[in-house]
């Protein structure tokens, strides 16, 4: 099993080195569909604020991003971190890096406080992975603002997942969801 380094990195704290290795990292996988990986609008969805990094002897190998958001839930407002940017390097699939990023992510929402759940959403492929690291789906509308822009809404059905940070999965309300901007 490699030598696996996970650390947490403010946005504003990454290095030239850091966004080099997230630009590899990223720009394998999605290049050739979706260009070159921005970290101030990565791919049109919304930049993450906390990146959790798995590094194998200083390459990155692996990432999640969150950021802190309130967003509508039904009647009322829900403090989330919103989690996108999740990405393994395929030299490392199958070694649970991303469970233990997954874990770290977690444990730096709880650090951050005051964040009732982690909200994410994924492709259907994805989603038992997220639910044995300990996410919840959830059935709800959902209304952002898309990759390019526009007012965007998806019906109940798609997969859209939670995590207790300083609640429990049943305290989330029932009824739509408005992201109040851009998906991560």
């Amino acid at each position: 099993m490699p030598d696996i380094a996970i650390n947490v990195v403010a946005h504003d704290e990454l290095t030239s080195s850091d966004l080099s290795g997230l630009r590899q990292l990223f720009d394998a996988e999605y290049l050739e569909d979706f260009g070159k990986w921005d970290p101030g609008m990565p791919y049109g969805y919304a930049p993450q604020a906390v990146h959790v990094i798995a590094r194998n002897n200083g390459e990155v190998v692996g990432h999640v991003g969150w950021a802190r958001r309130t967003i509508g839930v039904g009647d009322g407002e829900v403090e989330v971190a919103g989690v996108g940017g999740v990405l393994i390097s395929n030299a490392v699939r199958g070694e649970r890096v991303g469970t233990r990023l997954m874990a770290s992510a977690a444990k730096s929402m709880k650090t951050a406080s005051g964040m009732a759940f982690g909200y994410l959403g994924c492709r259907e492929e994805v989603v038992s992975f997220y639910t044995s690291c300990g996410w919840t789906r959830i059935s709800a509308a959902e209304r952002s603002i898309d990759r390019s822009g526009r007012p965007s809404e998806d019906p109940p059905g798609q997969p859209l997942l939670i995590l207790p940070v300083e609640v429990e999965v049943a305290d989330w309300p029932a009824g739509a969801v408005d992201l109040q901007g851009r998906a991560w």
